[in-house]
């Protein structure tokens, strides 16, 4: 193969592009679930964020961890068409975001990652057994449980709450006003926006920092958060063979080293979980989709991956 390799991570709030080894970013909007046709849009965004690259191509190989992956392959194979015209790629690699994550935070490619955005997606992989599992990522409707979402809506339904009188009052509700305006037009400004999910879950680092401003309403969402992402990464670790300790890893904005939900998270799985051996990540999901473009041997990922020839 000749030709330069570039990486993608899309999310629900941005999409990321670069070229491996470049060290310069391109984003472009995220994912959205409503959309009525998400392979054109997907196809779209990516364009979008080469075109902010100035299509430097040709590339032999575009790795995409995504948001939204198509499931049935057929559409996948439409998606990475168009991506592989797009770039005049010789070879498109898509999966799922938790891959690309995995591969980047874990580059020894065992152990479990835990990447809190949006949504939450974790991945589990035993390199003993050669599998992996996949845990939660069902999406806002279903599970997504303790992400950015969940937190942000947790937040808005406690501002409403107190506004009503149902609940306590909370300085969440000055974070609100701050964020979307009066409350009686929150509501309608978030369901209107075309973009709700990621209206919602921008609210989240609003209810971390109030949290630990000492607010008791913000306290309590995000050690409910804390404990949903603890149960998660446990049912994880579980999946991983033997009775060795098993590396674990959260990656995202919400959950740095240091912050409230990250040290609520990891105190929940201490308890819980003893064979869980917290580790730092050793990079992020762009670090990861480089990682499967560049990789001779994208093992342990392989059954995960969907390869396209293209030009």
């Amino acid at each position: 193969m000749s030709g330069l390799y570039v990486g993608v991570d899309g999310g629900q709030s941005t999409l990321r592009l670069t070229v491996a080894g470049s060290g310069v970013v391109h984003e472009a909007p995220g994912f959205s679930y409503p959309h009525p046709d998400p392979v054109s849009a997907i196809a779209e965004t990516v364009a979008q964020a080469w075109a902010a690259a100035n299509r430097p191509g040709p590339v032999a190989r575009v790795a995409l961890g995504l948001t939204g992956l198509p499931a049935r392959p057929e559409q996948r194979d439409l998606l990475a068409g168009k991506i592989a015209a797009t770039l005049r790629a010789e070879e498109v690699v898509l999966c799922a975001d938790n891959v690309t994550a995995h591969a980047g935070a874990l580059p020894g490619g065992h152990g479990v990652v835990l990447t809190i955005g949006t949504g939450v997606g974790c991945l589990a992989v035993d390199s003993a057994t050669g599998t992996s599992n996949r845990v939660d990522g069902w999406g806002h409707l279903f599970g997504d449980d303790g992400s950015a979402f969940a937190i942000g809506r947790a937040g808005i339904a406690a501002v409403l709450r107190a506004h009503d009188g149902r609940g306590p009052r909370t300085a969440l509700s000055g974070a609100a006003l701050r964020r979307y305006g009066p409350v009686t037009r929150m509501p309608s400004l978030i369901y209107t926006s075309g973009a709700a999910v990621d209206v919602t879950a921008r609210f989240a680092p609003d209810v971390v920092a109030t949290a630990a401003g000492g607010d008791e309403v913000a306290a309590r969402i995000v050690a409910a958060a804390g404990r949903e992402l603890a149960g998660t990464a446990a049912t994880a670790v579980r999946a991983v063979s033997g009775d060795a300790p098993v590396p674990v890893t959260q990656t995202g904005r919400l959950v740095e080293p240091g912050g409230l939900l990250a040290e609520t998270f990891l105190a929940e799985l201490a308890a819980t979980v003893p064979r869980a051996r917290p580790v730092p990540a050793a990079g992020t999901s762009l670090d990861g989709a480089c990682r499967l473009a560049t990789a001779s041997d994208p093992a342990p990922y392989r059954s995960r991956l969907h390869i396209y020839r293209g030009l």
